[in-house]
């Protein structure tokens, strides 16, 4: 298929949608304001039923079926945020929904599509795995399939996003997103390119699963190699047929950002923000955070899903305060001799830096007779605190050295 999603087919979306999905706040963004010299808004879909904006496309696409397609039920694959939106939109629309899960999907994830009334079938290590047995469950059963954003009417769902925007901020200028399969970026170009020429869109992927680059540059969507990223809601190996002609066509960017710069960026998000978001919701304000693309304000990132493992939020909260430098982790090499290690932590103190934890250990084969080796994890101000921390210790005679050259 080659034509495109009309912005009709958008309204319409939107017409189905009223009294289903919630109109998400657009909500102001201080520390991004500040950043970019003018104002930065958040569409808050993390916020959205079922925690994310999936349950737009799914609803719309389910609530087209037949009375003897929703008879047969519907089939899905999904990390976790599809998932949960064809969970809901087949209870809605009553029919029966089975969802193929990656096997380390996040447990919260598949909790919740169960507690939608999904059954849920975990298959394969990646999305694209599991969209492989949904693909053969549908021929042995005759269930629908519903793609996650490879299909018009989850394209036009998804669209109806940009629709609340251009009305939340009219004089919106650009407008970033996070990408993985492409179907969120593709409704709301349609819409906003429709409306609104000059606005520009701005797709983000993570660096370790961005497939989109290659494929623009081939000319046809490309099948990574192989993918990794914390941001498991665009961890999509390969882009859309359709999808892809519309990003390539409407879109006017798509950049990239790290694991170190979206684990920045949930931290501002929870610490400034006091916004839940998973990593793949984001990656547009990552990159907004990383400086690796010049925006005209106002400027609107799309928070997509908020749908985060607790465990992985921890995780990543620690990730994000190295990667600011407020928690650091070093190993102090010093003699082993009574008083060393108290006196190596009140010099600490005394910088007001914080110890966290603490390991002393001596059998380190790396080690020399008498001396000891000390990990330590410290809560500090930032960089330049950390830096006057470290300088310190090794003016006073310390080998300092930092756990990834350990």
């Amino acid at each position: 298929m080659t034509e495109l999603v009309g912005l009709d087919d958008v309204r319409a979306a939107r017409e189905l949608l009223a009294g289903v999905t919630r109109t998400t706040p657009l909500e102001p963004s201080r520390p991004l304001s500040a950043a970019l010299g003018g104002p930065t808004w958040l569409k808050c879909e993390n916020v959205q039923r079922a925690g994310s904006y999936k349950v737009r496309g799914a609803y719309v696409r389910i609530s087209r079926l037949s009375a003897a397609e929703r008879e047969r039920g519907v089939v899905a694959a999904s990390a976790g945020n599809h998932a949960q939106g064809v969970a809901l939109a087949a209870g809605l629309v009553g029919t029966h929904a089975t969802v193929f899960m990656p096997v380390n999907a996040p447990l919260p994830k598949v909790a919740a599509t169960k507690g939608y009334g999904a059954q849920v079938e975990l298959a394969g290590n990646t999305v694209d795995e599991a969209l492989v047995a949904a693909h053969t469950y549908a021929e042995r059963t005759g269930a629908v399939l519903i793609h996650p954003f490879d299909h018009p009417d989850v394209i036009a769902g998804q669209g109806t996003v940009a629709l609340e925007i251009l009305e939340q901020c009219p004089d919106v200028r650009t407008i970033i997103t996070g990408v993985g399969g492409g179907g969120l970026i593709s409704g709301m170009a349609v819409a906003a390119k429709a409306l609104r020429p000059d606005v520009r869109i701005i797709g983000v992927q993570a660096a370790g699963a961005a497939a989109f680059p290659p494929s623009l540059v081939a000319g046809e969507p490309v099948r990574l190699p192989a993918f990794s990223t914390i941001a498991d809601g665009i961890a999509v190996g390969r882009p859309g047929e359709i999808t892809f002609n519309h990003v390539r066509k409407l879109v006017d960017q798509i950049v990239t950002v790290s694991e170190e710069d979206i684990s920045r960026a949930l931290l501002m998000l929870l610490e400034r923000g006091k916004q839940v978001v998973e990593p793949a919701g984001a990656v547009g304000v990552a990159a907004l955070l990383a400086g690796v693309v010049e925006v005209e304000t106002p400027v609107v990132a799309v928070l997509s899903g908020g749908n985060i493992d607790p465990l992985l939020m921890m995780r990543v909260i620690e990730h994000g305060l190295a990667a600011a430098g407020r928690y650091l982790r070093v190993t102090v090499r010093c003699s082993d001799r009574p008083g060393q290690l108290a006196s190596l932590l009140s010099q600490i103190a005394e910088h007001r830096a914080n110890v966290v934890d603490v390991e002393h250990q001596r059998a380190n084969p790396h080690l020399s007779l008498g001396e000891v080796e000390v990990a330590l994890s410290v809560e500090t101000r930032g960089v330049e605190h950390s830096d006057t921390l470290i300088s310190a210790l090794r003016a006073s005679g310390y080998q300092v050295v930092f756990a990834a050259e350990a």
